[in-house]
């Protein structure tokens, strides 16, 4: 069955109405899932057998029968693990119908029907009895239901439901008890992702307005791979903390806490950002640990197991405090039952109350602007770009129309001079102070709704950063185009576009890691998972095969093997064309290596001698090593099978890109050729 679904085309700004199937949210579900990237996870896989393996040698040594319940199976690994290590029987919870087929699937092909029952429900739905969906409690608890931030996928009411109703009082728990560290640090640069900066145009000094400084910022976690922060960007100014333990062998509380880690500041600073990730203990004795702690906190970081599915938190406390060294301080950490925040008291300040409420945006602005987006407002060097930009197509008699969300061109261009600036988010009455909040409309989309403003008066400059919120892909930012097209009639004959132009580029790399989110499982601690890739492929054939993805690549190293090539131009001093445009040829390989796939960004033209990246931020070094832009995600186009590359001139890629304008979309095709 098939049906119309409305959905807004983030590049021409439409709404589109498209017939879909019933399963199109399920396969874009699975095509974007980590499934793989779990597997893939050895330090997990292993930690979570021996851990099962020495619960069920627990059980058998009481001369009881072992029964597992198995919360969120997934793919029905760790059931069958415990099978293998002598469960008489196990219940394996999955409540994503796909994969709970996919797992009845597993199962079955692994000999293990008779003593896995793979239920199909919330674990909340569960019952116990000879009707039942049990027919007795479980004395082994095996869950997998952990985020990065531990709690934030419902582990609390999970573990507490179970306990209640699922589980044995003395129940073994597969993992023990999870430990949840922090350590407070200060980082300008992770600071400037919470809160907007002064920046300084011309001599004037914009100010962030009050609220917006006052502003706890966005509620939510920031999860991100610690490990490619470099240690020099952030300042210790305190030990790495042990905020609290869960013990998931007892009954477990989903009500709101709060615990206290009280030390000595280690140095003078800044307290801005809390880093934070725990682990989890597989036994009772702690012998069998597995670690979420980034790279740096190794003592060889070449040990360090990479994971896509559990990063490390990155918190930003209410304001930032200033702390002199040696002073007491208390770092407090509470949470409800899907999330934690932190605070910040110093040692007079003794009594520390339960938080009723998580800290959240009153300024509005954290709800309209992304972390990321903060991190670029606050880019020094991209300001300045766009300023000298500015400032060499500027004239006293500009008239000037922003086209970007959240932007503060406007208000640069007012300070540099601009006779009239159509300006949504500035306030003459505040001077040169950011006194609107970002607001998701656009002049143009305010004139294209208002035909009587038209030829009222003719616009001399139409910027744009160009950047819209609900773009993810390099080249959604073309609404910036389709805008300039709707506003055609309204500009001067002599109109300066900036950005001029838009390029998008392609190169071909080996991932350091990255790889492993789409690659093929085949077998996992000795277990036949294909059933699960076979689901996967069949969901990226469905649509997502023929498509890229959006990956913020800094946190993603990877390799060069080809020069960075350049396939198509959008010029944007004329109107979006009405025939495609296409771009096919071929690039050689120079690198030597595996690759993965191909990387696509897009770069302005703001003038005729300046340029923004939104990927690479430097030239590719000799050994291949790439920079990326950190506040923008980059395109990544997955090769279905890992080519090997000599990198000698015998291999190139093959590239074929057409963009629709009528749809906005760019198709593409790559493949590794030999000559």
């Amino acid at each position: 069955m098939k049906t119309f679904c409305g959905r807004a085309n983030p590049t021409t700004g439409a709404l589109d109405w498209v017939e879909e199937s019933e399963e199109y949210d399920y396969h874009q579900e699975i095509a974007r899932s980590c499934y793989a990237d779990m597997l893939h996870d050895k330090d997990r896989n292993e930690k979570y057998y021996q851990g099962i393996r020495a619960a069920v040698s627990r059980v058998k040594a009481r001369g009881e029968r072992v029964v597992v319940l198995d919360i969120g199976t997934g793919t029905g690994l760790l059931s069958m693990m415990a099978v293998t290590a002598g469960a008489d029987y196990c219940y394996a919870i999955e409540v994503f119908k796909p994969m709970a087929q996919a797992a009845t699937c597993i199962v079955e092909r692994n000999g293990f029907s008779d003593k896995i029952k793979v239920i199909n429900k919330h674990s909340t739905e569960v019952t116990v009895g000879p009707d039942g969906d049990m027919q007795e409690r479980a004395n082994i608890l095996v869950t997998e239901l952990f985020d990065t931030e531990l709690i934030g996928e419902g582990a609390l009411p999970s573990y507490e439901h179970a306990h209640m109703h699922l589980v044995q009082a003395d129940c073994e728990a597969v993992p023990h008890r999870a430990t949840v560290y922090a350590q407070l640090v200060e980082s300008d640069m992770l600071w400037k992702w919470s809160q907007l900066q002064p920046i300084e145009v011309d001599g004037n000094k914009l100010l962030p307005p009050p609220a917006v400084v006052k502003c706890a910022g966005a509620p939510s976690v920031c999860d991100i791979q610690l490990s490619q922060v470099p240690p020099e960007s952030f300042t210790p100014l305190g030990p790495i903390c042990t905020m609290f333990r869960v013990d998931f062998s007892k009954p477990v509380s989903s009500a709101a806490q709060s615990y206290t880690a009280q030390f000595k500041a280690q140095t003078s600073g800044r307290a801005q950002v809390v880093l934070s990730w725990w682990d989890i203990d597989m036994d009772p004795d702690g012998n069998i640990v597995c670690t979420m702690a980034p790279s740096w906190n190794y003592s060889d970081p070449h040990t360090y197991p990479w994971r896509d599915h559990w990063m490390q938190s990155v918190y930003f406390l209410p304001a930032e405090e200033n702390v002199s060294e040696g002073e007491e301080l208390n770092l407090i950490v509470s949470h409800d039952d899907y999330s934690l925040w932190y605070s910040l008291t110093h040692s007079e300040q003794n009594d520390v109350k339960v938080a009723p409420f998580r800290p959240c945006c009153t300024c509005q602005a954290h709800l309209v602007w992304t972390r990321p987006r903060f991190g670029e407002l606050n880019d020094e060097q991209r300001t300045e770009s766009y300023v000298n930009a500015l400032r060499s197509i500027l004239k006293p008699d500009s008239v000037c129309l922003s086209v970007s969300d959240g932007s503060l061109l406007p208000i640069f261009a007012h300070l540099l001079g601009s006779k009239k600036v159509r300006r949504p988010f500035f306030s003459e009455s505040q001077g040169s102070q950011i006194s609107e909040l970002p607001s998701p409309y656009t002049d143009s989309c305010l004139l294209r709704q208002h035909p009587k403003l038209h030829g009222k008066f003719q616009i001399s400059v139409l910027m744009g950063e160009p950047y819209f919120s609900t773009s993810l892909l390099p080249w959604h930012s073309l609404f910036f185009w389709y805008c300039r097209t709707a506003v055609a009639q309204l500009l001067h004959p002599s109109a300066t576009i900036l950005p001029r132009a838009a390029t998008l580029y392609i190169i071909a790399v080996e991932f350091q890691d990255l790889w492993r989110i789409r690659a093929a499982c085949g077998t996992c601690e000795g277990f036949d998972v294909s059933p699960m890739d076979e689901m996967i492929q069949r969901s990226l054939d469905y649509r997502e095969s023929l498509e890229a993805e959006p990956h913020p690549l800094w946190e993603y190293p990877c390799r060069a093997l080809t020069k960075p090539r350049p396939v198509l131009t959008f010029d944007f001093t004329q109107c979006v064309p009405e025939q495609p445009v296409n771009s096919d040829g071929t690039v050689a390989f120079t690198g030597r290596g595996h690759c993965h796939g191909v990387a696509l960004w897009m770069e302005y033209q703001l003038t005729e001698d300046i340029t923004v990246s939104m990927g690479l931020t430097k030239p590719v070094r000799e050994e291949g090593a790439c920079e990326w832009n950190p506040h923008r995600k980059q395109g990544v186009f997955f090769f279905r099978s890992v080519r090997e590359t000599s990198g000698d001139g015998r291999e190139d890629l093959s590239y074929n890109l057409t963009f629709d304008p009528h749809t906005g979309d760019i198709k593409m095709n790559f493949s590794v050729t030999e000559p």
